[in-house]
């Protein structure tokens, strides 16, 4: 009896001592609490209700958005007509009238030029089919092989992945490759057929490819530099489901997206130019789990549909709920980084006060590539978990 008198008053000194004792307040280099980070949403949460009605989130973000980096002006709604321009390593098939030994398939070589046999080569880099028949047709012509104009035929065969450049307001900026299919994809009665189609050679796949545009993106001055010339592109529409300019890129294309520096919502639906998803680290070790596993959570990255909120996220990490007592202080922590500035940013929510809250959406930040989320009870678990091991369970009835 003495001996279990001791072990109570073992188990209610460090539960005192654990509920007297407080963390150090997260802190990050940025002005994260105040709503000054790249999110509005990673915020404090704030129980004065002036201070909630004067301060959405959706506004605070806005806000940031300075007077002169405005959006450029309303593109048309018209998107030009498509037209087949030439990169290296596309095959082509020519075709000269009464003329079986030049005529044939040939390859657009490497410094762009369409080399036929007995004429000088023909630059065939960034034009179209249309152009490059007629500069054929002169050159046979020059040559002296024809008396009178030549028929000539070019047809698509084939169009060649193409290396370009990403720069600025995407998650993953570099070298990407556009327009490679699998060679299980591949339709040959496609191929066979006349003409050809550059479907996956286009600006919007380059900007998914590098990772996705960012929240903060500028989408109505989407720039292609190509051979010291440059063109820029209103892609708004590809937001909100209408039509907007998607141009075919060639080899050596460099595309630049500059930032607005400020966190713009609408851009965080999925989109043709949104990440495919995003990959989220998870870690769930809060009781009744003992470990990940327990928890349904994998070792690796798990992706989550892009636009997915911090709310949604712990649902998916097995966080909400529980039939512990301990589960009714559950904590979850979001890892995360300015993809700005690079600094890192860790807040902290009370999962039962942010569920009960009206104004949920207004602490409730957006999850982004690369995220790490962690799940946790309170303090007191420790407790408990003793408290089993001294067989006093009963105890904690007193002490909690």
């Amino acid at each position: 009896m003495k001996s279990a008198s001791g072990r109570v008053a073992l188990v209610s000194l460090l539960a005192l001592a654990q509920g007297c004792a407080s963390l150090e307040p997260i802190e990050n280099s940025e002005n994260v609490k105040d709503g000054e980070s790249y999110q509005a949403q990673y915020r404090a949460t704030s129980d004065d209700e002036a201070e909630r009605l004067r301060k959405s989130s959706v506004l605070m973000n806005a806000q940031r958005c300075a007077p002169d980096q405005t959006l450029g002006p309303p593109g048309s709604r018209m998107v030009p007509a498509d037209i087949d321009i030439l990169s290296p390593g596309d095959l082509i098939e020519v075709s000269i009238s009464d003329d079986d030994e030049i005529s044939g398939k040939y390859e657009i070589s490497q410094d762009g030029m369409l080399r036929l046999m007995y004429v000088p080569p023909v630059s065939a880099k960034g034009r179209s089919v249309d152009s490059i028949e007629e500069s054929v047709r002169k050159a046979l012509l020059d040559e002296g092989l024809y008396n009178t104009v030549p028929l000539v035929s070019i047809r698509v065969m084939d169009f060649a992945p193409a290396r370009v450049f990403v720069a600025g307001a995407v998650f993953e900026p570099g070298s990407v490759t556009v327009g490679s299919v699998a060679a299980t994809s591949l339709d040959r009665l496609r191929q066979e057929t006349l003409g050809g189609r550059a479907s996956e050679r286009r600006l919007a796949r380059a900007l998914q490819s590098a990772g996705g545009v960012r929240p903060d993106a500028d989408l109505s001055r989407v720039t292609v530099w190509r051979g010291g010339h440059k063109k820029t592109y209103d892609m708004r529409p590809v937001v909100t489901g209408h039509a907007y300019p998607d141009p075919v890129l060639l080899e050596g294309d460099q595309v630049e997206i500059p930032s607005r520096h400020c966190f713009q919502e609408e851009l965080m639906a999925p989109s043709a130019v949104a990440p495919p998803g995003v990959k989220v680290f998870m870690s769930n070790l809060a009781v009744p789990a003992s470990s990940n596993a327990q928890a349904a959570i994998s070792k690796d990255t798990v992706e989550l549909r892009y636009g997915t909120r911090f709310l949604q996220a712990v649902f998916s990490l097995n966080c909400v709920g529980g039939a512990r007592l301990t589960n009714s202080n559950r904590s979850a922590v979001l890892f995360t980084r300015n993809p700005i500035t690079g600094q890192s940013i860790v807040i902290e929510r009370n999962l039962e006060e942010l569920l009960r809250r009206g104004d949920r959406d207004d602490f409730d930040p957006y999850l982004m590539p690369g995220d790490a989320l962690a799940c946790y009870d309170s303090s007191v678990i420790n407790i408990t978990d003793l408290a089993t091991k001294l067989g006093i369970i009963g105890a904690l009835g007193v002490i909690i």
